[in-house]
C-alpha cells in the first residue's frame, strides 16, 4: 500500500486511488428513505457491485493501485484507543439525544470486531440489531419509534470524491452539505489522522469537517500545481472556499490562484464536476447549458495571509487560458451539439469524466453522443457499464478519490 500522496493535476497518470465498493448500505434504501438519502431510485445492488468491480479493474489495468476505504477503516479499528475516539465522534453526531442510549450503543459497538463495526458504521445500525440487549426504554424510543435506524446507512459513500480530496500534498476533509452524509467525513478524518497511509504531519489538512461552512470534493478541480478551480454550488459555500484558499496558500507555496466558478444551486448541477471536467492538457468537457449561467471570480494571495478576490468578466474558456498560461483551450461540449441530448446526458453524468492519463478518460457507456464527440476530438474513451451505478447521481469522477498522480508539465 502506497504512502506517497500527491495530486497536482486532473490529468496526470492515475497511480493510486481510493474507492468504496457498494455494499449493505445500498440494500437498505427503501421508498421511505430515498429522499433523505439523496437517491432518486432504488438500485439493484448485486449488479451495482459487478459494475463497480469492472470500474476498479479498468483502473488497475491502466496502472493504478486501488485502495478501498473499508480496508483502511478496519485497519484503524484494530487500535482500541482509535476505536473509542471514533465512536465518540460518531455517536455525538448521530442525533441520539438520550445519554443512556448513547452509552449503551458505545458499549455495544466497542465490543464488535473491526469487520462488524465497520459494517455498522457504513451500513447503519437498525434498531432490531440491538433487540437482544436487555435495556430500559427511553422516551426517544417511543416518540421516534418510526425511525428504524440508530445510525443511518451511508449509501452515498461509493462517491468517494465528496468526503475528502487531495490537493497537491494537502488534504481537505469535507464538511458535507447534507446531514445524511456527515459521518462519511468523520470516518475520513479518523482515517487521515491515524492510518499510516496518510502521514498527516507531512500532509496538512486545509479543511476540517467541523468547519461550519459546507464544501464537497466534487466541487474541487486541481487544474495544475498553481491553479485549482472550486465550484460555488448547492453544496459548497463562499465562506468555505475562502477558508480553503487561505489555508492552502499558507501551506502550499506552489498554489497561486483559486478560480471560483459560481454555478446555479440546483440538484442537476450539484457539483462543478457534474458540468465541467479537465480531460487533457488543453481540453475540457463542458455541459453547454451551464456556460451562460456561471459567474467567475479569482482569489489570489494578499499581504499577511489575506485574500485578494475579484470578479472576472472573461468567459470560462478565456479565464482558464489566462490562469493556466495556455494559448488555446478547447471546450468539448457534451451531447454532440444537440441541446436536448446534452441535457439528457448531463443528467446521466456525461461530463463527470475521470481522466486516468492525459487524453484518456473513463465515462459511462450510456452517454453515447458525448462519448462520440470526445473520440472525435482525439480522446481515448473507456466506457464502463452503468445501469445501476448511475442511480446515485454520480459518474466515474465522483466514484474516485485520487491519492497519487504522476506530475505533468502544463
Amino acid at each position: 500500500m502506497t504512502s506517497h500522496i500527491n495530486v497536482t493535476s486532473e490529468i496526470g497518470k492515475l497511480e493510486a486511488v481510493l474507492l468504496h465498493r457498494p455494499g449493505l448500505e445500498l440494500e437498505r434504501l427503501t421508498p421511505a428513505n430515498l429522499t433523505i438519502s439523496l437517491f432518486d431510485d432504488i438500485p439493484w445492488v448485486q449488479q451495482m457491485k459487478v459494475e463497480h468491480d469492472a470500474f476498479a479493474d479498468v483502473l488497475r489495468e491502466h496502472g493504478s493501485e486501488v485502495i478501498y476505504v473499508l480496508d483502511l477503516l478496519q485497519d484503524i479499528l484494530l487500535n482500541e484507543t482509535v476505536k473509542r475516539q471514533l465512536l465518540d465522534d460518531v455517536l455525538a453526531n448521530s442525533s441520539i439525544h438520550s445519554p443512556y442510549l448513547e452509552a449503551l450503543l458505545h458499549e455495544f459497538l466497542r465490543d464488535q470486531t473491526p469487520q462488524k463495526l465497520s459494517e455498522y458504521l457504513i451500513a447503519g445500525l437498525h434498531k432490531s440489531e440491538i433487540n437482544h440487549i436487555k435495556r430500559k426504554f427511553t422516551l426517544s424510543d417511543y416518540v421516534k419509534s418510526a425511525e428504524p435506524y440508530l445510525l443511518n446507512p451511508l449509501p452515498n459513500l461509493y462517491f468517494m470524491r465528496d468526503p475528502a480530496v487531495v490537493i497537491g500534498k494537502t488534504i481537505s476533509i469535507s464538511t458535507m452539505f447534507s446531514q445524511a452524509r456527515f459521518r462519511e467525513s468523520i470516518l475520513m478524518q479518523h482515517i487521515y489522522q491515524t492510518h499510516p497511509l496518510f502521514t498527516h504531519k507531512e500532509l496538512p489538512n486545509v479543511h476540517h469537517f467541523r468547519n461550519d461552512c459546507s464544501i464537497e470534493g466534487g466541487d474541487i478541480l486541481i487544474l495544475s500545481p498553481s491553479v485549482i478551480a472550486v465550484g460555488c454550488s448547492q453544496r459548497t459555500s463562499p465562506a468555505a472556499i475562502e477558508d480553503l484558499a487561505r489555508k492552502s496558500f499558507v501551506v502550499n507555496s506552489d498554489l497561486q490562484e483559486v478560480l471560483v466558478v459560481d454555478i446555479p444551486n440546483a440538484r442537476s448541477f450539484m457539483h462543478l464536476d457534474t458540468v465541467f471536467t479537465m480531460i487533457d492538457y488543453d481540453k475540457f468537457t463542458v455541459y453547454p447549458g451551464i456556460e451562460p449561467l456561471i459567474h467567475l471570480y479569482s482569489i489570489t494571495r494578499g499581504p499577511n495571509q489575506t485574500l485578494n478576490c475579484r470578479s472576472l468578466t472573461d468567459s470560462l474558456r478565456v479565464s482558464l487560458e489566462k490562469s493556466l498560461g495556455i494559448g488555446h483551450i478547447t471546450f468539448i461540449r457534451s451531447g454532440g451539439g444537440n441541446p436536448i441530448t446534452a441535457a439528457r446526458e448531463q443528467w446521466n453524468d456525461s461530463t463527470n469524466t475521470l481522466a486516468i492519463a492525459p487524453g484518456v478518460v473513463v465515462t459511462y457507456q450510456r452517454n453515447q453522443a458525448s462519448n462520440h464527440v470526445l473520440q472525435q476530438n482525439g480522446l481515448k474513451v473507456i466506457a464502463i457499464a452503468d445501469s445501476e451505478l448511475i442511480r446515485g447521481r454520480g459518474g466515474p469522477r465522483c466514484m474516485s478519490m485520487p491519492l497519487r498522480r504522476a506530475n505533468i508539465n502544463l
